[in-house]
């Protein structure tokens, strides 16, 4: 609360300070994103290096990284990662140390949805392939991080409305974005005494690479856009903000939250 009101008193004046944090405002800091070789991994890292962060490209496709790092034509750091293995996460956590002397953000983004099917699809290899890249990985990251950030260190993940509102088919990726919805918000809870925010941001529906399948097929298509409010695909440069702000010092108070940003898929 802003401030309490005791009966018959005149509430405290509420204090503005001169210069208000400034959402998404990065410039300087030290930035890993796990699965920046493709989709959703590229637009962050674009976002922030244009908003003039220093970004650490992590992603298993190494030649994939050096073709981004080129275009972004910044301050960048290429380190080749199979993020579903804890000692590459705690490679790249120390070679950004080494290189830049500091880590500020770190953003497990990388994901994995290789089969459209229920159980008799769903394999028990493929269903621990996507726990250990999805929910492992994103723990084993943010275990990295945290064993070197220092006070006002960010750890975001990115998870999915299909870990609320999942669809048939999806089930072992569904459970893996349950997963880290309550994971970061444990996590939360563990290094806050530390000074690190750990937050998740669940996109929706957006037009990119990976939902080509999904708009090309009429009666899924028409299913998906019928449950969101605003009954359009979104555009990835919608989503990125969510990323920006959590990492600016506009969300120095957020910790344990999961920023939905699906044009209302969840509530329709």
């Amino acid at each position: 609360m802003v401030h309490d009101q005791i009966a018959g008193e005149a509430p405290r004046p509420i204090v503005v300070p001169r210069v208000l944090p400034l959402p998404g405002a990065v410039a300087g800091k030290r930035v890993v994103v796990t699965g920046a070789s493709r989709g959703l991994g590229v637009v962050i890292s674009t976002a922030f290096a244009r908003a003039g962060a220093r970004v650490a490209l992590a992603a298993r496709n190494g030649a994939a990284l050096e073709l981004l790092a080129a275009e972004l034509g910044s301050e960048t750091l290429v380190v080749p990662t199979d993020c579903s293995l804890p000692e590459d996460n705690e490679r790249l956590a120390q070679t950004v140390i080494a290189e830049w002397g500091g880590l500020d953000v770190w953003i497990s983004n990388a994901g994995i949805s290789p089969v459209l099917g229920g159980p008799a699809r769903t394999t028990p290899d493929l269903w621990r392939q996507v726990i250990d890249v999805n929910l492992s990985g994103a723990y084993y990251g943010a275990r990295a991080a945290a064993a070197v950030m220092t006070d006002g260190g960010r750890i975001m993940v990115t998870a999915s409305v299909l870990a609320d509102r999942p669809r048939k088919g999806l089930v072992a990726y569904s459970a893996s974005k349950a997963g880290i919805v309550a994971m970061v918000k444990a996590l939360a809870l563990d290094l806050a005494d530390d000074g690190i925010l750990v937050n998740a941001v669940a996109p929706g529906w957006f037009d990119s690479p990976l939902t080509e399948a999904w708009q090309a097929n009429e009666r899924l298509g028409e299913s998906i856009l019928g449950h969101t409010a605003l009954h359009r695909w979104g555009s990835v440069d919608e989503l990125v903000g969510a990323y920006l702000f959590l990492a600016s010092s506009a969300a120095s108070f957020i910790t344990g939250t999961v920023i939905t940003v699906d044009g209302g898929y969840a509530i329709s």
